[in-house]
């Protein structure tokens, strides 16, 4: 009995041993692994520092002043270019933007903050001139009957002046928790982020439109050895001008999702990534328009003996609005980063479209959606190790 007893006994102390054993070699694993992890967020910035730009297109300019008369004429037929195609320019815009983010040890939560400006000016200035050579054959008994000429005609002209200037202000205020690390393989990450996004945009425009479409000849009939030649000379003459000025500011809640894939190296030795990322907002603001127009015109002719000049009906308009609007944003961007320990330098495509933010309408409310889209590129630099 007692030999039981001892052998139960020695069993009992070998799956103490064994136990003990087991819970000694989990313990020194987890503080090791702890202990890896801790260097691991001690040697990761918690502080990164981002600056960098864009080259800048946008969307939503507007449309050109067009009077009545520039759709009555087909400049085509007198050698000028219409004043409507004219004043369409391409603006383009540098972008500037800076921002902050930090991360706090043993966390996952992401504080970041950032804001981007740009402005731009475009100006076009069209003077066109046509000068009209007419060939016409004077009928009469004179001795000059029958006879060919060539008359040098009164300039066709058409001057286009157009000016338009842009500015944008955006600021981003978030937190963020990346909710699938490694979701995409070793060292990826997936930020899911909400906050707060502050957006104003304004634009101004002015057209000039000086123009004489075109100079209607109409021969007469050469009447006697002593009188002149009754030629007349019609045409019409315009002046139009526009000012324009529009602009929206808001702020409303945002969401944003970024994610980052590492394709190529390590962190020590200096990796590559691919980024992407999309965010929405929805802006809760202002949205303002003022815009005045005038134009005037005379008819040129001939009658008999005498010219005469009659003035056509004067155009003028006038509108000063503001209203409160919710305005939809959408934007995205893909790129690629080249990033160390403690650097990166990231390379991509960025775009932000504001739906109806801005109301570019001459005489009644005319709304479109301002996109800012291009190339653009970073530096970033990380602090507080």
């Amino acid at each position: 009995m007692s030999e039981l007893i001892q052998k139960n006994d020695n069993c009992a102390t070998i799956r103490w041993k064994l136990l003990t054993s087991a819970s000694a070699l989990a313990f020194v694993s987890y503080v090791s692994s702890a202990n890896v992890a801790g260097a691991e967020d001690s040697a990761r910035p918690q502080i990164w520092i981002e600056v960098g730009g864009q080259f800048d297109q946008f969307s939503g300019q507007g449309s050109p002043f067009t009077p009545p008369f520039v759709n009555t004429f087909d400049w085509g037929a007198y050698d000028l270019k219409s004043p409507a195609g004219i004043q369409n320019m391409h603006v383009f815009s540098l972008e500037e933007d800076a921002g902050i983010t930090f991360q706090p040890i043993d966390s996952d939560w992401i504080f970041s903050a950032s804001v981007r400006y740009g402005r731009s000016h475009g100006h076009k200035f069209v003077h066109q001139q046509k000068t009209q050579y007419t060939r016409f054959q004077l009928i009469g008994t004179g001795p000059l009957g029958g006879k060919y000429f060539t008359k040098t005609l009164p300039a066709s002209y058409a001057q286009t002046g157009a000016n338009k200037s842009e500015s944008h202000f955006i600021a981003d205020f978030q937190a963020g928790k990346d909710v699938g690390l490694g979701m995409f393989g070793r060292d990826s990450t997936s930020v899911f982020g909400v906050g707060v996004r502050f957006a104003r945009m304004s634009e101004k425009a002015q057209a000039a439109i000086y123009a004489r479409p075109g100079v209607d000849f109409v021969p007469g009939t050469f009447l006697g050895k002593y009188s002149s030649f009754p030629w007349r000379n019609n045409y019409h003459q315009y002046l139009g001008t526009a000012q324009r000025a529009a602009s929206f500011s808001g702020v409303g809640p945002s969401i944003s999702w970024n994610a980052s894939v590492p394709i190529a190296g390590n962190t020590g030795d200096g990796e590559i990534t691919v980024d992407w990322g999309a965010n929405a907002a929805m802006l809760f603001g202002r949205q303002r328009a003022k815009a005045h127009h005038h134009t005037t015109g005379s008819y040129h002719y001939r009658s008999g003996k005498y010219y005469y000049s009659a003035a056509l009906q004067p155009g003028a308009g006038h509108r000063t609005q503001s209203r409160s609007v919710v305005v939809p944003n959408l934007g995205g961007f893909a790129g690629l980063s080249f990033r160390y320990a403690d650097a990166k330098m990231s390379l991509g495509y960025r775009a932000d479209f504001f739906m109806g933010a801005i109301d570019n309408g001459l005489d009644t409310r005319k709304t479109e959606t301002r996109g800012y889209y291009g190339p653009y590129a970073s530096i970033s630099i990380g602090i507080g190790d």
